[in-house]
């Protein structure tokens, strides 16, 4: 019932102008930080840590980020409408010679990336511009949301790799085969995570685009889609970093991480409004660290 709604509502949304689509997301953003208390307040704490800024400035910060949200959700419902001749109406692109001399390496390119902006977007803005994207994504906690977001990525021909299943063979096979391999790298890693000092408090961060670039010599872009000011999107681009091998895998891939890591702060503080801030992102405490090898033999092959 929930998979057939959502993508009833998909195509009722692809009849829509974007403008007007615009408008709907903010009201709908608006209803959502007056009646979800519990996300709001936890965004609203989580922010004024973050950030050091007041209260005040915080509530009418995170009120922003919840407009940008329902805006987010509308346009991933959309997706549909996007095709490669009409992309750039909506997409523009920053520094994109970073992702082509990354893809030139021919190795492969690794995508870090976040919960900022309308992240769908992100692959449709590389798949229809002509650069081949794959993602390792996680799962919905409902199946029937996973499905409606399988097939809307569908529509932009995105193909997509279960987290945590034999589907790492494939994200594999994808690196070695010079596509892009995407990572939302922003959520909370558990106790095999590193465990770096984020937005003012320490969090687990996921290793899996050090762990990726280390194993198959792949370049990591950090690739972040904002909003801009008239309601299109700019992709921004980070030069590309490689894993670098001084002999202490653990130590190696924890660096290359906090260097990821640095650059989703820096994002984040930048652009306040377009990250998810109710994320339980500081879930795991530093003393629940496991310390352990970090290693990818399993996808030898």
């Amino acid at each position: 019932m929930i998979y057939h709604t959502l993508m009833l509502l998909s195509r009722i949304v692809c009849l829509l102008p974007h403008s007007f689509l615009l408008t709907l997301g903010k009201g709908m953003g608006i209803l959502y930080y007056k009646f979800i208390k519990k996300q709001r307040e936890r965004a609203v704490q989580q922010m004024m840590r973050g950030l050091s800024i007041s209260e005040t400035e915080a509530r009418k910060t995170v009120r922003d980020s919840f407009i940008n949200l329902g805006r987010n959700i509308l346009e991933i419902l959309y997706m549909p409408n996007l095709n490669r001749d009409n992309i750039y109406d909506y997409i523009s692109f920053e520094n994109r010679e970073y992702i082509e001399s990354a893809v030139a390496e021919g190795k492969g390119v690794v995508i870090f990336t976040a919960h900022i902006g309308t992240w769908e977007w992100l692959s449709a803005a590389f798949l229809l511009t002509g650069i081949p994207a794959t993602a390792i994504a996680k799962k919905q906690p409902n199946e029937q949301y996973t499905r409606v977001i399988d097939d809307l990525r569908a529509t932009i021909g995105m193909e997509v790799f279960s987290r945590g299943t034999s589907e790492l063979f494939a994200a594999a096979r994808a690196l070695k085969a010079g596509k892009l391999l995407g990572f939302l790298a922003d959520q909370d890693a558990g106790p095999g995570g590193a465990f770096i000092e984020f937005l003012g408090k320490t969090a687990s961060s996921p290793l899996g685009p050090a762990v990726f670039a280390k194993k198959f010599g792949a370049p990591v872009v950090p690739a972040f889609i904002l909003r801009q000011s008239d309601g299109k999107h700019k992709v921004w681009l980070g030069e590309p970093m490689h894993y670098e091998d001084h002999g202490d895998t653990d130590a190696d891939l924890y660096n290359l991480t906090v260097k990821t890591t640095r650059i989703l702060e820096r994002i984040i503080r930048e652009n306040p409004t377009q990250w998810l801030w109710f994320q339980h992102r500081w879930n795991t405490p530093p003393e629940q660290q496991h310390v352990k090898h970090h290693t990818v033999k399993s996808l030898e092959e």
